[in-house]
């Protein structure tokens, strides 16, 4: 019974399946299927319930699997403190973070990390479905909301604010905006998730908070895309600042309204780093947190 065994147990206790931990691990899914069951012959117990159609664990191998999950993680925690007093970082990260998120923000700093870090092999997974850590085996994640919820630790990266923003072009033969109530006027550009497409919210210096609807016949589910429609002069739009000061600073879009704060739901929201509630947290983890941080504080976001 060696430790790799026990690893890839537990990554069959959390995926419930041979086959995803087999594509995981790129082998086949006879070999995990025979190593569990060299592993229940071990014990002498059966910590799977298996059928045709699904798999679950016994109410033993539950048991187990809690137990060996925690040993584990104090074997790592050892190792990542022996390695910490004079050896790098090291081993596999696994990320995750939205695709604006990680395209606009994490992917320019990456060649810099993999610098510094070499020993540190990157897996980023970018997408917009709220991954779940656990079972895809996900050592971080940036989550962007006002909190984050459920069994895992979460720490703030970096407020998040938005700005009602419109192309040069777009402005030069619009209806002038002087007032967040001129968007009533305007077709704007659209973001399709709950609450972005009816009304934005304006907060002005005194905290009086005005609710402007919105209307447009333009409406997209991708940040990045929704950045493009509004840079070629689609219509005016509402987006994240780390989305695009860069492109205020560079004369692609116009700020609209800056004596005001806006949001589409709540003025209190951020981009978080979240990974698994565990005992420790693992080195390779602490220096892309850290990294990141230092980073995103020296590009004066």
């Amino acid at each position: 019974m060696n430790i790799e065994s026990l690893r890839l147990l537990v990554d069959v206790g959390h995926r419930l399946s041979f086959a995803a931990v087999a594509k995981d691990r790129g082998v086949d899914p006879s070999s995990v299927s025979r190593a569990v069951g060299l592993l229940e012959d071990d014990l002498g117990i059966r910590l799977f319930q298996r059928t045709t159609r699904r798999m679950s664990l016994t109410e033993g191998g539950a048991v187990f699997l809690r137990q060996l999950s925690a040993i584990l993680d104090q074997l790592d925690e050892a190792r990542e403190e022996a390695r910490a007093v004079s050896a790098a970082p090291s081993g596999t990260l696994r990320m995750t973070a939205s695709i604006a998120f990680g395209e606009r923000v994490v992917m320019p700093l990456v060649p810099a990390f993999r610098a510094a870090y070499p020993g540190v092999r990157l897996e980023l997974v970018l997408s917009d479905a709220n991954v779940d850590l656990v079972a895809e085996g996900i050592d971080l994640a940036v989550r962007l909301g006002p909190e984050v919820s459920g069994d895992v630790v979460s720490a703030k990266f970096l407020d998040t604010r938005y700005r009602v923003c419109a192309a040069p072009q777009y402005l030069a033969r619009a209806a002038k905006l002087q007032r967040p109530e001129g968007l009533e006027n305007h077709r704007c550009v659209l973001f399709t998730l709950p609450g972005f497409r009816s009304a934005w919210r304006f907060r002005d210096r005194r905290g009086t908070i005005t609710e402007v609807p919105v209307a447009g016949d333009l409406a997209v589910s991708s940040a990045l895309s929704l950045r493009s429609a509004v840079i070629a002069g689609a219509g005016p739009g509402l987006l994240a600042d780390w989305l695009i000061d860069d492109d205020l600073a560079a004369g692609r879009l116009v700020q609209l309204f800056p004596g005001y704060e806006v949001t589409a739901t709540t003025f209190d929201t951020a981009a978080w780093f979240v990974y698994p509630s565990r005992a420790y947290l693992p080195r390779k983890v602490r220096v892309m947190i850290d990294f990141l941080r230092a980073e995103v504080k020296n590009a004066g976001r």
